[in-house]
């Protein structure tokens, strides 16, 4: 195994691990407890976290630690607000084309929640992606689906977004957009991704409401 390899292979669980969670934010990294953890020599390892310090996951202090870095709330809500405007375009775009085969079995998935399937949060967040990518492809904005994952990736960093255990309101508004857009109705489509993103940023909100 080349040390290229090697190198992606530390990069890809590293990475993985910071965006699930598993390694929370403000963490330091030990590069003799990852040497022995990932079973790898230091020069891979660097090469990851240099990786790593480049995309702005973690930073390495003026002492020579590493740390992950935290995404804070503003962060969050400008995410939020960028896919706002966006999805909303993507969304009246789709329903120019209508609803293909993907997203409609999206919308049954989606249904199937909205009337009492259970669903975890890791579960949810891969079918929130999916459908997110679906109206984006559905649009024929061949470059979206890469942003949006890329914005994902950054807003699941944010502790807020792990607060959730129900998602019966996200997967009914995932369901009333998909009908818009097979109803070809561009313009209903729009203002429910718009609206989809508002109630994001009121739950996000009202978290700390709540605490």
């Amino acid at each position: 195994m080349s040390g290229g390899t090697l190198s992606d292979t530390a990069y890809e669980r590293l990475r993985d691990d910071i965006v699930a969670g598993r390694i929370a934010a403000e963490t330091v990294l030990s590069e003799r407890a990852l040497t022995e953890t990932l079973g790898l020599s230091r020069t891979p390892l660097r090469a990851a976290l240099s990786r790593l310090e480049s995309e702005g996951i973690v930073d390495r202090l003026s002492n020579g630690v590493v740390l992950v870095r935290s995404v804070t709330v503003e962060q969050l809500l400008q995410i939020v607000q960028l896919r706002q405007k966006l999805e909303a375009a993507a969304a009246a775009r789709a329903a120019e084309h209508g609803a293909g085969a993907e997203l409609l079995a999206i919308r049954a998935r989606m249904q199937e929640i909205v009337d009492g399937a259970p669903v975890t949060f890791d579960q949810f967040w891969l079918e929130d992606g999916a459908f997110h990518r679906a109206i984006a492809r559905a649009a024929r904005l061949e470059l979206l689906p890469a942003i949006i994952d890329e914005q994902r990736s950054v807003a699941r960093r944010c502790s807020v977004t792990r607060t959730y255990d129900t998602f019966v309101d996200q997967a009914g508004e995932h369901v009333d957009i998909i009908d818009a857009v097979a109803a070809h109705d561009a313009q209903l489509a729009s203002a429910r991704m718009a609206g989809h993103f508002d109630h994001v940023r009121a739950r996000f909100l009202g978290t700390f409401d709540a605490s």
